[in-house]
Order: C-alpha cells, then structure tokens, then sequence
C-alpha cells in the first residue's frame, strides 16, 4: 500500500507544484525563480507540520504519512530545479540573484519547516 500511496500522492504533488509555479510567476514575475522558491517554502512548512502532527498524535497511518511525505511534498518541492534555476543564473552572471536565491531557499526553507513544526505544536 505504501508504494501506491507514494505513485498516487507524488503524482499530485507534480500537478500541485506545477499550478502553483505557474500562479506565482503570472504575479510575481520571472526575475528570480519565484515559483521554485514559493514551492519549496510551502513544501518546508507542510512537511514540519505534517511530520509534527504526526510524531505527536499517530493520527495517520505509516504508510498514508510517507504517502504524503515523499510522495506528495517529494513531488511537490523541488531541489532539482532549484540547483538548475541557480546554475543557469550563475551561467548568466547575474551573480546577485543566484546568491538571493541560494539564500531565500535555504534559509527561508529551514525557518519554514521550523515555523510549521511550531504550528503542530499549538494544536
């Protein structure tokens, strides 16, 4: 069952992570891979949240939570793309906002993931 959670729930997360990439660049435009960053800091934040909730109520099972952990979040963040968007910025030496964007990913990730491992705890 967890291997069809996994396909079944990646799946979604592809499909997820490619409308909202497209919401976000129609707004926010294309100067800096805005829509890999919006992805990736939601993603850091749902995870914290899920896995939270979960180490502390159990309310999901096993194979439903890495589901939706590997599956959904691994098919909806996207360090690949990242590494890729940050590589063509580099190739185009526009040095500053590959740097904003190695930052923004990185930090803001790990203080998203923390903020949503805070929220579990409030529940």
């Amino acid at each position: 069952m967890k291997l069809f959670y996994i396909a079944l729930f990646g799946a979604c997360g592809c499909v997820a992570r490619y409308w909202v990439s497209l919401r976000v660049y129609a707004l926010a435009g294309v100067g800096l891979p805005y829509g890999t960053l919006s992805v990736n800091i939601l993603g850091s934040f749902l995870l914290g949240l899920l896995m939270e909730i979960e180490w502390r109520s159990g309310f999901l099972s096993a194979d439903l939570r890495t589901g939706l952990a590997v599956g959904f979040l691994g098919g909806f963040t996207t360090f690949s793309t990242f590494s890729y968007e940050t590589l063509r910025l580099l190739e185009k030496g526009n040095l500053v906002q590959a740097g904003a964007n190695i930052v923004l990913n990185v930090v803001v990730c790990v203080v998203f993931a923390g903020l949503g491992i805070y929220c579990a705890r409030q529940f």
